[in-house]
């Protein structure tokens, strides 16, 4: 029986792991030839009739032995046949025989892992500058949209009086004395204005449309001081963020009316498709000084010195009266006498003659 485990165990290990099945019935086939060797001392011990049990035994065994000799036969043959269809050996000593035939036998684990982690550090990186493409592509929009509607054109309520005129002029020349470089801040007379509304104008059909909405807007105004007069009182200097002077308006009723106009202007525009108007609210102001005007100016000042205009802080500058309204390029070249470019304008039934008996005086003179 040991004789025939060496014999069988060899080519059972030799195999692949399916002839685990020859392997199952070759154990099954142990309890039958134990039994069968019990069979040889215990014929022996017999004696009288031992001749024929002992030819019986001997029957037994030589076909007991020749079904082994059969069923080996068929083992090695089917070993054999498959081992010939394998085109490599496999180790029966080595777990790793069987790992062998597993799909994931050539796949590094740790390769698989480090190449998982890179393609998402690539993705992430690919994100990243995606990412960083949408918001340099959403800045240059947002900049082409600013660009595109910045605004080139306004309302404007032009400063007439003389006598605010002049003390400007005054308060321009008492600050350039005490630093020089401001005299290129300073706001001509002839462009002294107050910003009633601003807007972006693209074409001269925009113009257009721009010119008949400040011809509607005539109506509401006249219908709104139903004959009455806005009397705009200046008082006082203040500033923004020490880049810009201004004189300051009074708030009475007047200013209130001004606001109103303002408001509904606004709205006749933008009805009719114009791109106006600002969302802070409406703060009427006229400005005398202001350092965007020159880019040279702007490297070597940073800020305008308060102190330089402290004795007009509370100066009285005079009166302003609604009388005309008019639509501004803030680029076309100006007026000789300083006024910006005019497309149009709206007058409400005073002349300057009567509004400031002075005016023809200093026009004349």
């Amino acid at each position: 029986m040991q004789r025939l485990l060496r014999r069988l165990l060899p080519a059972l290990y030799s195999a692949r792991p399916a002839a685990a099945r020859d392997l199952l019935l070759a154990r099954r086939a142990v309890p039958a030839l134990s039994r069968l060797m019990a069979l040889r001392p215990a014929a022996g011990a017999e004696g009288g009739d031992g001749g024929g049990d002992l030819s019986r035994a001997a029957g037994a065994t030589a076909e007991h032995d020749g079904l082994e000799n059969v069923q080996q036969k068929k083992i090695f043959k089917e070993n054999k046949k498959r081992t010939q269809q394998r085109k490599e050996p496999c180790h029966a000593d080595s777990v790793e025989s069987l790992m062998a035939e597993m799909p994931f036998v050539d796949t590094d684990i740790e390769d698989e892992f480090v190449m998982h982690a890179t393609s998402e550090i690539n993705i992430k990186k690919k994100r990243k500058r995606t990412t960083g493409r949408e918001i340099e592509e959403g800045s240059e929009r947002k900049k082409k949209k600013k660009k595109q509607y910045q605004p080139n054109y306004f309302i404007s309520l032009p400063i007439t009086n003389p006598e605010i005129t002049g003390s400007i002029q005054a308060v321009q020349d008492a600050i350039i004395q005490k630093d020089q470089r401001l005299s290129k801040a300073m706001v001509h007379s002839g462009s002294l204005h107050v910003t009633m509304l601003v807007m972006h104008l693209s074409n001269e059909e925009e113009i257009s449309i721009a010119v008949g909405a400040l011809s509607d807007s005539k109506d509401f105004v006249e219908d709104r001081l139903k004959g009455k007069t806005v009397d705009l009182s200046f008082q006082g200097i203040d500033h923004f963020k020490n880049e810009v002077g201004f004189v300051k308006l009074a708030e009475n009723d007047h200013t209130t009316i001004l606001a109103e106009i303002a408001e509904t202007m606004k709205k006749i525009f933008q009805e009719k498709g114009i791109f106006a108007g600002e969302e802070r609210a409406f703060k009427p102001h006229l400005t005398f000084m202001k350092l965007s005007k020159s880019t040279q100016l702007r490297k070597q000042v940073k800020k305008i010195d308060s102190s330089l205009y402290e004795d007009f802080k509370s100066h009285y500058f005079g009166v302003e009266v609604l009388h005309r309204l008019d639509l501004c390029s803030m680029l076309k070249k100006k007026q000789p006498n300083g006024y910006y470019y005019c497309e149009s304008s709206i007058v409400f039934g005073v002349t300057l003659e009567n509004i400031y008996p002075s005016f023809m005086v200093t026009v004349r003179s």
